[in-house]
């Protein structure tokens, strides 16, 4: 009697998961890499601290070069930079762009970066996350949005880098073309 019962409950402890899976399948969102939920493009500019301008600047190298190769490896920046709607600097701010960045390669310009996008205005209000590689040498970069908050809630997407303009070493701006996949 005890191995019936015991049949029975494995069975029905079988039906439960596959009738769950159904419903996780059914209700799942399908993904179109063509067609985002999202997308917007903003400019982010960059300004480095050189040790005279320090009005300007939006971020600030927190370790030397380690020597390894021609590329800054082991630089550490940390910033707080502005992001607009347009390439000017001088535009008003739709978001900040508060994390920081590493050069990760001795061979060519890489850098790795983890940051926060934060919206306060009428627009937008909440907070995106990307990280990942910037492969500087590649015309276009993609890094992964990794969540948010807000109005982008959960969110998952891509953010592709172009570099606009690198003038020397102390200032850069990059288009930054966001597209949202997962928008709740």
């Amino acid at each position: 009697m005890a191995c019936v019962v015991n049949k029975h409950i494995v069975i029905i402890f079988f039906l439960l998961i596959i009738l769950h899976s159904f419903y996780i399948i059914a209700h799942s969102k399908e993904l179109d890499e063509k067609k985002p939920c999202k997308r917007f493009v903003l400019y982010y500019h960059n300004i480095l601290f050189n040790g005279t301008n320090v009005a300007n600047a939006t971020s600030a190298s927190i370790t030397n070069t380690s020597k390894l190769g021609n590329f800054g490896h082991g630089m550490l920046v940390v910033f707080d930079d502005p992001l607009t709607k347009d390439n000017h600097l001088l535009s008003p701010p739709l978001a900040r762009a508060q994390g920081f960045y590493f050069y990760d390669m001795k061979t060519e310009a890489n850098a790795w970066f983890a940051y926060t996008l934060i919206f306060n205005s009428t627009e937008h209000k909440g907070t995106i996350n990307i990280m990942g590689a910037d492969m500087m040498g590649e015309t276009t970069r993609d890094l992964s949005v990794v969540g948010g908050t807000g109005d982008f809630f959960m969110t998952r997407g891509i953010a592709t880098f172009r570099t606009d303009v690198v003038q020397s070493f102390d200032y850069f701006r990059l288009e930054m073309d966001i597209k949202l996949y997962e928008c709740y």
